[in-house]
């Protein structure tokens, strides 16, 4: 047996000896990154930490022979892998792992740095750490604060391209042709495209939502067209809470909060084309809304109403003030509730709830 046998050997012992406290050191690590996330608000697609085979270890011993004379010579003992959803968050995260942790700069490597020009491929951000005693310390077991780790940053995307690749890379054994290998990376230079570009998109959406929030701040709402954002961002103001709070009260009802996108598309039919039309809309027509809903609860005993009931009958009021009547209400109904046949029914009943009240008296039906 030569020398470098022999130190593996004694790598593999140290490793069955040392495996408890890896294994401790392994939830230690992960609990801290999984609650500064949380802290720092940082959503990410998954988070996991191992640690190396004895299988592994042994294949990395034989393929890097007599470089490693101890088992914390080998720095990814212990590795933890976080995938992100966006590029710029592999940044965010990574300075976090900085605060966190003692980074081991010179076996530190961002690979996303090392690609040629007219290249592309494996891109992940790896960073080798060990546990600082004013983080985490236990004077029983001072190693915790020795054992190095890694932790691997990577997009979605890059972690998909790392794993394809191996996959056709290494996987079979084979030298890959030039040509599928051409091939490979110009789908790495579609992704590495994609990925940037979702970091855009979304760079771009919060600054449109930024400005929605100010026009709303700012009271200037007939600037604002209707869309998913700006509709999301004026029910932030609670226009409807005043009206939804009378209907509730007719019964001494809770209200139950459900999502109101769904009316975008039935207020640009009613023509509402900017959050100013659908402010007006709704002072226009409130107050035959919730007399309409006294007329709908008053001899009820119910005890939940949904939130979307006040601009139901906001809707509701305004087909048949424009003439609209029971073919109007039943295509709202089948836009809310998709077509089936109970909506022709529940367009009848909610006509012949609405006839004796003061803002029909007027009509001619």
């Amino acid at each position: 047996m030569n020398i470098q046998d022999i130190q593996s050997q004694f790598i593999i012992e140290e490793y069955h000896q040392k495996l408890p406290i890896i294994e401790r050191l392994k939830t230690i690590v992960l609990q801290l990154l999984e609650s500064n996330l949380e802290q720092n608000h940082l959503e990410v697609t998954s988070i996991n930490c191992r640690i190396k085979t004895e299988q592994s270890l042994s294949g990395k011993l034989t393929l890097k022979s007599g470089k490693y004379h101890t088992l914390y010579d080998i720095t990814d003992i212990l590795g933890a892998r976080i995938i992100t959803f966006y590029t710029d968050d592999v940044d965010r995260i990574a300075a976090m792992a900085e605060q966190l942790f003692n980074i081991d700069w010179q076996n530190s490597v961002d690979k996303r740095k090392l690609h040629q020009l007219d290249s592309f491929g494996y891109n992940s951000l790896h960073y080798i750490c060990r546990l600082p005693k004013s983080l985490y310390f236990d004077p029983e077991c001072e190693e915790l604060n020795l054992i190095p780790f890694e932790i691997q940053l990577r997009t979605t995307l890059q972690h998909a391209w790392a794993a394809i690749n191996h996959d056709n890379g290494y996987k079979s054994g084979v030298e890959i042709p030039r040509e599928y290998m051409r091939r490979m990376n110009r789908l790495a230079g579609m992704l590495e495209m994609a990925d940037d570009e979702f970091s855009r998109i979304r760079t771009e959406i919060n600054d449109y939502r930024r400005r929605v929030q100010q026009l709303v701040k700012n009271g200037k709402i007939d600037e604002m067209m209707l869309d998913d954002e700006t509709f999301r961002s004026y029910l932030d103001a609670k226009p409807l809470e005043r009206l939804n709070r009378r209907i509730a009260a007719i019964t001494q009802a809770e209200i139950q909060e459900v999502p109101l996108l769904r009316y975008i598309h039935i207020l640009k039919v009613l023509g509402c084309n900017t959050i100013g039309d659908v402010n007006r809309l709704i002072k226009e027509y409130e107050e035959d809304a919730y007399l309409l809903a006294r007329h709908q609860l008053g001899m009820t005993d119910l005890d939940i109403i949904a939130s979307s009931l006040g601009l139901q009958n906001i809707c509701i009021v305004y087909i048949i003030k424009q003439g609209g009547g029971k073919i109007g209400l039943e295509r709202l109904f089948n836009a809310l509730n998709g077509e089936n046949d109970q909506n022709a029914a529940l367009a009848e009943l909610t006509f012949e709830q609405a006839k004796s009240l003061p803002f029909m008296q007027n009509q001619n039906f």
